[in-house]
């Protein structure tokens, strides 16, 4: 289905979108500058995986409440812009609607505002919540990019690979909220301290707040800017695995390159042959690392595919049972679901 398109006069999409890149790495890059400041909070021990390591050993009603008030009052009020833009129906433009404006002026004013209020409370959510709701709420918003981007660039090599339209198109109607969600939920866990894998995983969060803030325009449908999106996360997972020193990250280097390599280059447009030079690089690069790693590592490659794509289907076939169920118990004369 084609996406309405009309051209309201205003900025420009696409030059908010630069400026967004551009304020990610700046903001970024003053957290990283502001950093030493932090450095004399006194924090326990760490104790483990399921361990979230920067949070203060005693926390107060004031420290819990300096994070989750600006957390709750960020997410109503981006979610209450995402509801008011679709109410208005609009037309997918080149310029930015009013709803972008104030999406991308709140996203900057609340980021701003987490950075004041991690040096003077430093607690984020993480106090108060698990430190794998926070890498949950991300898994789901890469899973259900990938279902929802399945009708347009199939799942398993060009090919839809039995995902139900009907998940898809409740996918595509709701995915904003859950996005915003995924989005402000994880800014807001973490304090904003300037640690190699913190850095990282504020820039990737600025530039999803960025996206989020663009609905309804041409650029949030770039395909080229959202792919990219879905890439930065083998970036992420890779440098923060390697600055752990495990010797993890080739797990995440070509777990997330596989998922590339499978679907997501295949919404870009590419010829044939160069996806079969993607396709024959990936092997290389594969074979010469685990030619040195051992080749009963090998297995790292698979792992990252087999738990998202377990993960879409599953997902997929429970929102496609649900709908079946709303649309056999909802009242008579109810409008059907989009």
């Amino acid at each position: 289905m084609e996406h309405p398109v009309s051209d309201p006069a205003g900025p420009s999409a696409n030059r908010a979108l630069l400026g967004g890149i551009a304020f990610s790495f700046l903001f970024t890059a003053l957290i990283w500058l502001l950093g030493p400041r932090l450095e004399g909070v006194r924090l326990l021990p760490d104790q483990g995986a399921a361990w979230y390591y920067w949070k203060l050993p005693d926390p107060t009603v004031w420290t819990r409440l300096s994070a989750w008030l600006p957390y709750l009052l960020h997410q109503v009020i981006i979610w209450w812009l995402i509801y008011r833009a679709q109410a208005q129906r609009p037309g997918y433009t080149g310029g930015l609607h009013w709803f972008n404006v104030w999406a991308l002026g709140v996203n900057a004013a609340f980021i701003g505002l987490h950075l004041i209020q991690t040096h003077v409370f430093y607690d984020g959510l993480a106090q108060d919540v698990s430190v794998f709701s926070s890498q949950g709420s991300v898994i789901l918003l890469l899973v259900m990019v990938i279902l929802m981007e399945s009708r347009r660039r199939g799942l398993l090599f060009g090919r839809r690979a039995g995902v139900p339209d009907s998940a898809v198109g409740v996918v595509k109607r709701y995915h904003g909220y859950v996005f915003a969600w995924a989005t402000i939920y994880t800014f807001w866990f973490h304090p904003a301290v300037s640690t190699p894998g913190h850095l990282i995983g504020f820039i990737y969060m600025f530039l999803l707040l960025v996206q989020g803030s663009l609905f309804f325009t041409r650029a949030h449908l770039n395909r080229a800017w959202t792919t990219g999106l879905e890439v930065a996360v083998l970036v992420h997972g890779a440098l923060v695995a390697y600055g752990q020193g495990k010797g993890l990250w080739p797990m995440f280097a070509f777990g997330f390159g596989a998922i590339f390599i499978t679907t997501q280059m295949y919404g870009l447009g590419w010829p044939r042959w160069a996806r079969w030079t993607a396709i024959a690089a990936f092997v290389a690069l594969v074979t010469l690392v685990y030619s040195g790693r051992g080749w009963g590592q090998l297995n790292e490659v698979i792992r990252i595919p087999v738990i998202e794509y377990a993960l879409v289907f599953v997902l997929a076939w429970l929102i496609a049972g649900g709908h079946w169920l709303w649309r056999k118990l909802r009242p008579a004369g109810a409008a059907s679901a989009a």
